[in-house]
């Protein structure tokens, strides 16, 4: 396995993020230019890494939403991302609004492509979570249901669970007493809200409401001047993940705006604790406070795992956090943790995934890497990309035969040669090319076999005759998809 090594997607990605506003002084990261799709150009996620994976999790593949950043909004470039371990795509998504957390899930015990679609402007957004089976056929769009079905789901949260309900986030502006705050006492807020909500009916099966048990005096942001009516509510609670906790019986709900966790009975959405933050109910042991994090999710070891951002405004360094929580004792400590190589803080978004092997993998949100750990916090490689901010980033096994077909093009770029570029966006399980020429279809004869050398595979051939059919190999060499070359 190799992963291409550009140092100066370092410095470009720093740029990017650097808060440059003007053409000259925003470098636009290198794009892609197939001959086959020319409406797919993604930047080129170059990547750097400090050492290279684990052998075992060669088939792996990464998954990214990078939010492209630059002066020109036409220049930008928003949408997803499957890579191989070269860093070579396999899938790209582009032109249907901004992607976030682009992942692999289960749905009725299939494998199932799963991100949120939509205008992003936090924190009032308007998307729904699109859902593609292992062909990129559109099998759902999931948002929100009964009263707040006219609402759309924030882009935070898409987790499936195994009794076919999506756990999704929304805010709503509520008038509240915002005095305790410095605000307006007939002031407004964004309310948090959490719904289950069944896949098939688009019904919510549970749901529950911020301020019923989360008063607004227990926020840690600060009221700003203008902020608190209701043309611009006050974010005081910001739900950033909803995972279920307790053998299913509950969910846990992150805020990253209080700084803590929630523990919601899952059938009554009674508040059963709250960790961290103002109104803890435990005693937090050294090291293990985390403020504005993301990511909240009970192990199947007992801990739980976030993403500790600590920042912004930055109260620490962000990082990867395990915490042994004793439920019993009401006590929090330290399990593992899992810090960035460099002084790198990440002011928004973030994850931690755990791998099938117990590694650790963490996409650093707004700072353009990922890294992957052992499970007791060694640093095994950290990579940089270009393309700007990830809100999380996950390496799964996808294997995919896109119901669409190949695309191929050729081209005379001497007299008697005939160039033939071939690619099939989103097929995973494709490791060579056979072409085929003749002068009809009962004359087809193979001229040549190349293995995949990326995304689109370029071939010089000279043909049979005046009709080529490119047919995608798997690792058996047999025939998985074919299509007639333009």
């Amino acid at each position: 396995m190799s992963y291409r090594t550009l140092l100066a997607s370092v410095a470009a990605a720093t740029l990017l993020l650097s808060g440059c506003t003007t053409e000259e002084e925003v470098p636009q990261p290198e794009r892609w230019d197939f001959s086959t799709r020319p409406d797919l150009n993604p930047p080129k996620i170059d990547i750097d890494v400090s050492s290279q994976p684990p052998e075992e999790e060669n088939d792996l593949k990464t998954f990214l939403a990078p939010k492209g950043q630059a002066a020109d909004d036409e220049k930008s470039w928003v949408g997803g991302l499957i890579l191989d371990s070269a860093g070579e795509p396999v899938w790209i998504r582009h032109g249907s609004g901004q992607m976030w957390d682009l992942r692999v899930q289960e749905y009725q015990d299939e494998p199932v492509l799963t991100w949120w679609e939509g205008l992003a402007e936090t924190p009032e957004t308007a998307g729904e979570v699109v859902m593609l089976d292992d062909s990129y056929n559109e099998i759902a769009r999931v948002g929100m249901g009964g009263d707040l079905a006219h609402k759309t789901a924030d882009l935070h949260e898409t987790t499936i669970t195994e009794d076919g309900t999506m756990l999704l986030l929304s805010y709503i502006k509520t008038q509240t007493d915002l005095s305790p705050v410095d605000g307006p006492k007939d002031g407004w807020v964004w309310e948090g809200v959490v719904q289950e909500v069944d896949i098939a009916s688009g019904d919510p099966v549970v749901e529950w409401r911020s301020l019923d048990d989360v008063p607004v005096d227990q926020t840690q942001s600060k009221i700003k001047d203008g902020e608190g009516t209701e043309e611009e509510p006050f974010d005081y609670i910001h739900l950033n993940s909803v995972s279920e906790d307790d053998d299913g019986d509950a969910l846990l709900v992150s805020a990253r705006n209080t700084h803590a966790m929630y523990q919601l009975d899952r059938e009554t959405t009674d508040l059963n604790w709250v960790l961290g933050g103002s109104a803890s109910d435990f005693e937090m042991g050294h090291g293990a406070t985390f403020a504005w994090q993301h990511d909240a999710i009970r192990r199947e070891d007992g801990t739980i795992t976030l993403f500790d951002n600590h920042a912004a405004p930055r109260l620490g360094d962000t990082r990867g956090l395990r915490l042994d929580v004793d439920e019993g004792k009401k006590k929090v400590t330290v399990d593992t943790e899992y810090p960035a190589p460099d002084d790198r803080s990440s002011g928004s978004q973030g994850n931690l995934q755990e791998l099938d092997n117990g590694n650790v993998f963490i996409g650093w949100g707004s700072e353009p890497y990922f890294s992957e750990f052992t499970s007791d916090g060694k640093l095994l490689y950290d990579a940089t990309f270009t393309g700007g901010s990830n809100y999380r980033a996950y390496r799964f096994d996808w294997e995919a035969t896109p119901s669409a077909p190949p695309t191929a093009t050729k081209s005379e770029p001497s007299e008697g040669i005939t160039r033939v570029h071939m690619s099939w966006n989103g097929a995973s399980e494709v490791a060579a090319w056979r072409i085929l020429s003749g002068d009809d279809e009962e004359q087809l004869e193979e001229t040549a076999v190349v293995d995949r050398t990326g995304f689109e595979t370029a071939a010089d051939i000279t043909p049979a005759g005046s009709r080529i059919v490119v047919e995608a190999l798997d690792e058996e060499k047999e025939p998985i998809g074919s299509t007639t070359v333009d």
